[in-house]
């Protein structure tokens, strides 16, 4: 027999079929939600539809067009994290599957910032655990309840007010979490977040975060001058408590999603894992936040020698926000008040226009109202 190459139209057929199917059945890694389904429902816990045992796609002969609005069309991004609703009160949670062999320090790291007196403490930035599920039959395996959260950058920042007060947050964050003889070891940007519930008062889809919860329309929200937000720290998986009585802890590094720290160019010899926090802050500001825009200047010396190459020249934390606390009274409400401008944004042009006219009719109500400068949410 002859092999017919097929034609342009047959490809595209099969390909049609393929993304078609390809939402109808459970990723690699939802299987073990599905599997599940039951017991966490017991356990108070309700899953989406697309995880109960004998879920059926009505829609999986359907356009892919028709699928991307169905509910239970949405897979997950990461198998090890997914949304459930909490029986006793509605709540929307995330439930985050870990391996206590992988990270053994995780649950109790967590829950330490989770109990008292540190749950109230107003400079605790630690994600709040909820609850903790042990897997039946998977003595390795846990899951931790915790609340839903939102990227610490989405959305982004419209003003230096609330860039800056983002910083003050995160510095007071790790601040606090160095003063429990903690160091985080993997504070970079995916693991810094916000709490949602003022500026999203109706929320989200929990893996749409740019659709309403019933994907309907966008999610609507309010800026963080208008409804302030708390911002937390997130993922103790590679975290480690030291000796009240070491201020500067040796421990060979564990990367961390940043790459960039020099100390991981001499991966077997032991560093100063305060100082690696330092760097990793420091890089956020540096790279996430500085780099994108243009109105940030004043934070450069600072940011400079937290990332310094040499980690003994790098301030402590405590030095940070000395030197911060200066920066931060020194910017005058005009500045506060401006506009964070995209570097990449033109002086000139009609959009430049456009969107300074609409920022100075927003600052006009912000101030009538009499809303913060620098929006600190209420302890």
């Amino acid at each position: 027999m002859v092999d017919v190459p097929a034609t342009d139209n047959e490809v595209g057929t099969e390909t049609s079929t393929q993304r078609r199917e390809f939402r109808s059945k459970l990723m690699e890694g939802e299987i073990f939600w599905r599997d599940h389904y039951t017991w966490l429902k017991d356990q108070g816990y309700l899953l989406r539809p697309r995880y109960h045992p004998e879920w059926d796609p009505q829609w999986k002969d359907e356009p892919r067009t028709v699928q991307l609005g169905k509910e239970d069309a949405i897979f997950l991004m990461s198998g090890h994290l997914i949304d459930a609703t909490r029986s006793a009160n509605a709540q929307i949670v995330m439930l985050k599957q870990i391996s206590i062999l992988d990270h053994p320090k995780e649950v109790e790291l967590t829950q330490y910032f989770s109990r008292e007196p540190f749950a109230s403490h107003p400079r605790n930035h630690c994600v709040q655990l909820i609850d903790v599920l042990r897997v039946p039959s998977q003595p390795d395996i846990v899951i931790l309840v915790l609340p839903l959260l939102r990227p610490y950058e989405d959305p982004w920042f419209e003003t230096v007010g609330e860039a800056v007060e983002f910083f003050r947050q995160i510095f007071e964050g790790l601040q606090f979490i160095h003063q429990c003889h903690i160091a985080h070891r993997d504070c970079m940007h995916k693991n810094i977040m916000l709490d949602p519930s003022q500026m999203f008062p109706d929320l989200y889809h929990p893996m749409r975060l740019e659709r309403n919860r019933s994907l309907t329309g966008r999610a609507k929200f309010s800026s963080r001058t208008s409804r302030p937000v708390k911002y937390y720290f997130i993922d103790f998986g590679i975290s480690s408590m030291y000796s009240a009585d070491d201020p500067h802890p040796r421990e060979i590094p564990i990367f961390s999603g940043d790459k960039s720290p020099p100390e991981y160019r001499t991966p077997t010899e032991p560093c100063d894992s305060y100082a690696v926090d330092i760097y990793l802050l420091g890089n956020v500001i540096r790279k996430d936040v500085m780099t994108t825009t243009k109105c940030l200047g004043f934070m450069e010396p600072l940011v400079s020698d937290m990332c310094h190459k040499d980690p003994a020249q790098r301030p402590s934390i405590d030095e940070v926000i000395k030197r911060f606390d200066v920066i931060y009274h020194s910017l005058n409400w005009f500045k506060l008040r401006s506009r964070l401008v995209p570097v990449n944004e033109s002086r000139f042009g009609f959009l430049p226009f456009l969107r300074a006219t609409d920022h100075f009719l927003r600052t006009t109500v912000h101030v009538l109202l009499g809303k913060q400068a620098i929006p600190t949410p209420r302890t």
